[in-house]
């Protein structure tokens, strides 16, 4: 995605209009139309609905009308209706107002993944002039983290395994100077990782902690990102059914995200030392595979009983929550595809944010609010904690009976980050399963500039 092919400062050169409008301004704007121009407006049912648009006749040539809905300013996906209806061209806003946050959706409409089938009717870039040029590297920043998140997930799991995850946090890491650190198979034990060993050792691709660091100035805050890399995930021998496990190449979703967001706060040069910790393992069902009632270690130093080998996700990310932890950084972050239970109670679009800290959680609400990227708020229900006791363990890494699953996997979390650290922990779902214009199924980013947002605010 380059600047001089999507997007382009406006200097007056050729370029059709993108009208923007919403459903209260639609009369006016119908009104104003030539008579050609209204009849194509009939013709084609519009009355200014979101992701709806028509081509309208002009003297000098066409032009395109966008709907806004109840909206007046265009919002983060305005545009991707617009991108995805246009040929090949240049094309500005009629209104000469700043495109803003809406330059996210003309980008990523023009986002596609073509590793294994090439689109059949390509079309050339739709190129978006923009007076507003201070934006444009950020907006392109933006587009390239999500296309790379979108990828990653996408691509199936025997193309994308622990290898692949650590070869893309090294990339990450070459290209801003940041150093990395990986333990690897049966190193990870002797490391303090036994139980991303434990869930990983089935598998012929050998599991790894990845860990990169980047900043080297005591003086400023340590910002710690931990993602889930499941690469796979079959349940273990607590065995998905057929229907479960169709997606299963998702479930680095979370690891995507915090990659993403690794990105993002180097590419924006954000004031903080940063650390990213990615667990990355496959789940995988053999003979020296995790089993039911088995009792593992973590680095912690508690220890777990296993009720479910197909709640491995929360068990990788203890050992790695708490090698985040031991540098006592200012805040965690952490993001996984961790529960359907968060899916049954919030639906695919809108992700589960827990906290321990009510300063943080907030400002991440106020994030999602400004970045248009919604979060939801569960509790971190402490009377849950009973769900997943253990009578000969520490903690059970399931809960009894099956209720609040998402609160009893927070829990489960929060068992390794110190009380005094403030921590988020995002459940997403990282898949879209309808398309939208920007928004084709498959992977998606959730929470990712509602975190981005926060974090800008209050390192910027």
């Amino acid at each position: 995605m380059s600047a001089g092919s999507l997007l382009a400062p406006d200097r007056g050169q050729p370029a059709h209009n993108l009208h923007l409008v919403s459903k209260a301004g639609f009369d006016a704007f119908r009104q104003q139309l030539g008579e050609t121009a209204r009849a194509a407006v009939s013709a084609a049912g519009f009355i200014a609905r979101s992701d709806s648009s028509v081509f309208l006749p002009e003297a000098s040539g066409w032009s395109l009308a966008v709907g806004l809905g109840d909206d007046t300013v265009p919002g983060r996906w305005t545009l991707a209706t617009a991108a995805a209806a246009l040929p090949e061209g240049a094309y500005r806003l009629a209104s000469g107002a700043p495109v803003g946050i809406a330059a996210h959706g003309w980008l990523l409409a023009q986002h596609c993944f073509d590793r294994y089938r090439k689109a059949e009717n390509p079309r050339g870039p739709r190129q978006l002039l923009v007076s507003d040029t201070g934006g444009i590297d950020l907006a392109l920043q933006d587009a390239a983290a999500v296309a790379q998140l979108r990828d990653m997930v996408d691509t199936p799991a025997e193309d994308f395994g622990p290898e692949e995850l650590e070869a893309a946090v090294r990339s990450l890491a070459e290209a801003h100077g940041a150093r990395v650190c990986v333990w690897v198979g049966e190193t990870l034990p002797e490391a303090g990782f036994p139980a991303i060993h434990a869930v990983g050792r089935a598998s012929p691709r050998r599991p790894r902690l990845v860990m990169l660091d980047w900043g080297d100035d005591p003086a400023l805050p340590l910002v710690a990102i931990v993602g889930k890399g499941v690469c796979f995930d079959t349940g273990g021998l607590n065995l998905k059914p057929g229907n479960s496990m169709a997606l299963m190449k998702k479930d680095m979703g979370g690891a995507a995200h915090a990659l993403a967001l690794a990105r993002l706060i180097l590419a924006r040069r954000l004031k903080v030392r940063l650390k990213l910790v990615i667990a990355a393992v496959d789940n995988a069902v053999a003979g020296n595979a995790l089993r039911p009632g088995d009792i593992i270690r973590t680095r912690k130093g508690l220890s777990v009983e296993i009720g479910n080998t197909d709640a491995e996700g929360r068990l990788i990310l203890a050992d790695a929550l708490a090698l985040a932890s031991e540098s006592s950084p200012a805040l965690i972050l952490d993001f996984a595809t961790l529960t359907g239970a968060a899916r049954v109670a919030l639906g695919p679009e809108l992700p589960a944010l827990f906290a321990n800290d009510d300063h943080l959680a907030a400002e991440l609400l106020a994030g999602g609010e400004a970045a248009q990227d919604p979060l939801w708020r569960l509790p971190l229900w402490r009377a849950y904690r009973r769900l997943f006791r253990s009578q000969i363990a520490d903690v059970k890494n399931s809960g009894e009976g099956g209720f609040a699953g998402a609160i009893v996997a927070a829990l489960f979390l929060e068992h390794f980050v110190p009380k005094e650290v403030p921590w988020a922990h995002f459940d997403v779902f990282a898949w879209n399963p309808n398309a939208k214009p920007g928004r084709p199924r498959g992977g998606a980013a959730m929470g990712l500039f509602a975190a981005l947002s926060a974090l800008e605010r209050r390192f910027a």
